[in-house]
């Protein structure tokens, strides 16, 4: 069983479960499945707005797909979420993520 397989057995039991949620769209990113990865972080990040390691990866992954306008939004998305969770260190990567995008 592959790692996807085994991801999407781990969801059965808990559909919503954040982390798994995240772990599968990055294992589609990595065999270069981005549309089947975007799906999952939107997702995830309309379940619950406040999972702040998904913004990045979803942003990068507009950045790979020549859709800048949407890249801006998502990095905007979550250092706002960043700040609200207090997490500086994720702040910084976002910010640092988008002003090498706009600038």
């Amino acid at each position: 069983m592959n790692r996807i397989e085994q991801l999407k057995e781990f969801l059965k039991s808990d559909p919503k479960d954040n982390f798994l949620r995240h772990a599968l769209a990055l294992e589609n990113i990595k065999l270069g499945n981005d549309a089947e990865a975007k799906i999952l972080f939107e997702n995830l990040l309309q379940d619950s707005p406040d999972y702040v390691g998904s913004y990045y990866h979803l942003a990068k992954l507009f950045e790979r797909n020549n859709e800048k306008e949407k890249a801006i939004e998502c990095y905007e998305k979550g250092m706002a979420a960043a700040k609200k969770a207090n997490d500086q260190h994720s702040y910084n990567e976002l910010q640092a993520a988008y002003e090498d995008l706009v600038y």
